[in-house]
């Protein structure tokens, strides 16, 4: 009888270790499972999604070399080259100066643009590839013959382009809400948020339809001190600072310029407008080129979101998401 007891137990020993090391079987293959997926996060999200790496002989080729004939544009962080393809379709390729790439060796350019790429909404310029070799990066976006809203509304000197027509109050309310969802999507559409870092006319490109796209965001980790400085009058008086708030104040500038027509001029525009809208006087900030329209209450309204961005302190400002509700529901407005 004992001897029976005794291999009963034997057996049920047996059977509880090997249940144990199935279940420590499955334990192991669930955590290596995840933990490939961590170490790879290109499969965490389609391919598509991602900026490409493309080999820099290519983009040189799409741009006969980085020929003078193709530069659209010229900025802080690097010279802008219209790309044409073998298959003949058309990008924007950002060749960021050399004195940046080499000013920040140690930065992972690939996994940041990568990671900016992944932004994806109909007022933001998509990143749609890169290229890096030694002393060299490149980013690739969209190209639909836009031109910035700098050149809308203050024109661009050596360009060779003709004086642009000013643009209507009902198109730069409708830019205004563009950019504010676009910013939005970046503040509050990606996980993590993306800080713009520098909003600014130059950085909002404008379609044949006036739409509005926010390009060059996230680039900030490139600046250095001399692009920085290109910055005054779009960084609020708390000192420098890639975060949200600044991006908030910088969005405000933007609106003082679309309703006065006038460029930032180092804060000088802030400084000028900020207490005539507090006033009640906007009738006096808006854009001499155009014509008062009857109703006023549209303008009124952009120009206290204008007041409340570059007026408060950071702990003050309102969020993107709420600027971009105001404006949105300007746009119904029957004139716009």
């Amino acid at each position: 009888m004992s001897h029976h007891s005794s291999t009963t137990a034997q057996d049920v020993l047996v059977a509880i270790i090997c249940i144990a090391l199935l279940i420590l079987s499955v334990i192991l293959f669930i955590l290596c499972k995840k933990r490939h997926a961590v170490d790879t996060d290109d499969t965490i999200l389609p391919a598509a999604l991602h900026a490409q790496s493309l080999p820099l002989s290519e983009i040189e080729a799409a741009t006969d070399g980085f020929h003078r004939s193709r530069i659209v544009g010229k900025g802080h962080l690097g010279t802008v080259y219209k790309a044409i393809s073998a298959t003949i379709d058309v990008f924007a390729v950002k060749r960021i100066h050399p004195h940046l790439v080499l000013g920040n060796p140690g930065v992972s350019f690939s996994s940041r643009i990568r990671s900016l790429s992944l932004a994806n909404h109909p007022n933001v310029v998509p990143i749609i590839g890169f290229s890096e070799a030694p002393g060299e990066r490149v980013i690739i976006s969209e190209f639909v013959g836009m031109k910035s809203l700098e050149y809308h509304l203050h024109g661009m000197t050596g360009d060779g382009l003709p004086p642009p027509e000013p643009l209507n109050w009902g198109i730069r309310i409708r830019i205004a809400a563009g950019v504010a969802r676009g910013v939005e999507h970046l503040h509050e559409g990606n996980a993590p948020g993306v800080v713009h870092g520098c909003i600014k006319p130059s950085n909002v490109m404008i379609d044949t339809n006036f739409g509005a796209g926010v390009c060059d965001y996230g680039l900030s980790f490139l600046m250095g001190p001399e692009e920085r400085r290109g910055m005054v009058g779009y960084v609020d008086g708390e000192g420098w600072g890639v975060c949200k708030e600044n991006d908030v104040y910088a969005f405000g500038v933007v609106l003082l310029e679309l309703l006065s027509g006038r460029r930032s001029e180092g804060g000088m525009v802030v400084a000028w407008a900020l207490p005539l809208i507090r006033e009640g006087k906007v009738g006096e900030v808006l854009d001499k080129k155009l014509s008062v329209p009857m109703d006023m209450k549209p303008l009124a309204r952009m120009a206290k979101v204008a007041s409340a961005c570059v007026g408060n302190g950071r702990k003050n400002r309102p969020s993107m998401s709420h600027v971009a509700a105001i404006l949105s529901s300007l746009e119904e407005y029957p004139y716009v």
